[in-house]
C-alpha cells in the first residue's frame, strides 16, 4: 500500500501530508526506515557523518510556564529555583573550550522579572572571553517571553540579541505544534503560530536554527503530521533551518509520568517519516540522550545523518530520569561501525579543522565530561 508513496519520495518527489500520515500508519518501519536510508544516501552522498561537542548551561529553571511534561522547571516563588552567577557560567563555557567544543547550547525557564538588557550583557559577557564560540540559545518560547516582558517587538528584541552574541536559534519548546496539544499540556507558554514566527523573524534577519519534536504524550498521528507539516512549510519560505531533531517524551519524574513511554520502534519510524517528509530541512540528527547508544546508532540507518552532540552537560531530560552517558570515543565508534569516516562538525555543518578534531579527540580522553544526560 505505501511502497508507491516510499517510491516518490526516494525519487527526490514531494510527498503530501495525506501520503506521509499514511506511512506512520502503516507501521511498516524496515521499509520506511530503508527508504529514509536511500533518502539520506541521496542528500549526504559523503564518505562521513558528523558529530557536533557543545554544552547544555541552563542559566536558570525559574519559569512562569507550567509544563506537564517538564520536570526541570521551578516556579518563581520555589526555594529550588536558580540563576547561575556569571562567573559560574563563563566557567562553563571555557571547561567546553577545553575539550574541544565550539559551541553552547544555552537555554532558561520563562523568567518574569529579567529585561533584555540582561541576556544582552549575558551574550557579551560569553562573548568577549570566547570570541569563536557559537552561542546557540534562547528557544522560540524564551524569545516570545521576551517580548512580552519588555513590550517589544519581535524584530526588536532579536536584531538586538543578534548583535548582542547570538549566533544561532535552538528549536526547543516545539513539543507538537498543534494549539489542542499544547493547551492540554502546557499552561503560560507561546502556541504554534507565534513558536513558527519567532523562527521565521530569526530567518528574516538571516539567523539559522533548528527544528525539533517532541512526541509521544497526548498528540495523535494526524497532529504528529500536521507538525512536521508545519515546519516543511515555514523552511519552503525562509530556509533557515539547518536540522531537525524529534526525540520521544520521557514521563519519569514529570506530572504526565501516568503515560506509557514510547519505546525504539515508535521513535525510529517517527523519524525515517520525517526524513522522507522533510525534503527541505537538509540534516537529521539522532537522538541518543534519549535513545541510548545502540538506538540512537540505528537512527543513522533510519534517516539520520548526525549523531548530535557529545553534550558536556544536560539537565533537562536527566531531570526526568533518563541518563545516557557517551564518550567521544564511543560517538565516533558508533560512525565509524556504520562504515562512514567520523567526523566533527559545528553548527553550520561546517567540519571541524582536523588538527581541532583531533585535539577534542585527546582532550576528550584526558578529562570525562561533566553530565551527560
Amino acid at each position: 500500500m505505501i511502497q508507491a508513496t516510499l517510491e516518490k519520495a526516494k525519487s527526490g518527489e514531494r510527498i503530501s501530508p495525506a501520503e506521509g500520515l499514511e506511512l506512520l500508519r502503516s507501521r511498516d518501519l524496515t521499509a520506511i526506515g530503508s527508504a529514509a536510508n536511500h533518502v539520506t544516501s541521496r542528500m549526504h552522498p559523503e564518505p562521513y557523518r558528523t558529530y557536533n561537542i557543545d554544552r547544555n548551561i541552563n542559566y536558570s529553571n525559574i519559569c512562569t510556564a507550567v509544563c506537564d511534561f517538564c520536570a526541570f522547571y521551578r516556579t518563581p516563588t520555589s526555594h529550588e529555583g536558580y540563576v547561575l552567577e556569571r562567573d559560574e557560567l563563563l566557567e562553563k563555557v571555557a571547561e567546553t573550550v577545553a575539550l574541544g567544543g565550539n559551541q553552547i547550547l544555552m537555554q532558561g525557564g520563562l523568567h518574569p522579572k529579567f529585561k533584555l538588557e540582561w541576556y544582552e550583557e549575558l551574550l557579551q559577557d560569553i562573548k568577549a572571553k570566547f570570541p569563536k564560540v557559537n552561542i546557540h540559545a534562547f528557544s522560540p518560547p524564551e524569545i516570545y517571553h521576551f517580548t512580552k516582558v519588555n513590550k517589544l517587538s519581535l524584530h526588536e528584541v532579536l536584531s538586538r540579541l543578534k548583535v548582542a552574541g547570538l549566533g544561532s536559534l535552538p528549536g526547543g519548546g516545539a513539543e507538537i505544534l498543534v494549539d489542542r496539544v499544547r493547551k492540554e499540556i502546557t499552561r503560560g507558554k507561546v502556541l504554534a503560530d507565534d513558536w513558527l514566527n519567532v523562527m521565521r523573524v530569526w530567518h528574516e534577519l538571516g539567523g539559522i536554527g533548528s527544528a525539533t519534536m517532541m512526541f509521544g504524550h497526548v498528540e495523535t498521528l494526524e497532529d504528529r503530521m500536521e507538525h512536521l507539516t508545519r515546519l516543511r512549510d515555514l523552511q519552503d519560505e525562509t530556509g533557515g533551518f539547518l536540522a531537525f531533531i524529534c526525540w520521544t517524551f520521557q514521563p519519569e519524574n514529570t506530572d504526565m509520568s501516568h503515560l506509557p513511554p514510547s519505546g525504539a520502534f515508535e521513535y525510529l519510524l517517527n523519524q525515517a517519516v520525517a526524513r522522507l517528509f522533510l525534503d527541505n530541512i537538509p540534516n537529521i540528527q539522532s537522538s541518543w540522550v534519549t535513545q541510548g547508544l545502540k538506538v540512537g546508532q540505528l537512527a543513522m540507518l533510519y534517516g539520520a545523518n548526525d549523531m548530535g552532540s557529545l553534550m558536556i552537560e544536560e539537565n533537562v531530560v536527566a531531570e526526568a530520569g533518563t541518563v545516557h552517558y557517551l564518550t567521544l570515543d564511543q560517538i565516533r565508534a558508533a560512525i565509524e561501525e556504520l562504515g562512514f569516516e567520523a567526523r566533527q562538525r559545528d553548527v553550520f555543518y561546517n567540519l571541524v579543522d582536523p588538527q581541532l578534531e583531533q585535539f577534542a579527540i585527546q582532550a576528550s580522553r584526558k578529562r570525562l565530561p561533566v553530565c551527560i544526560g
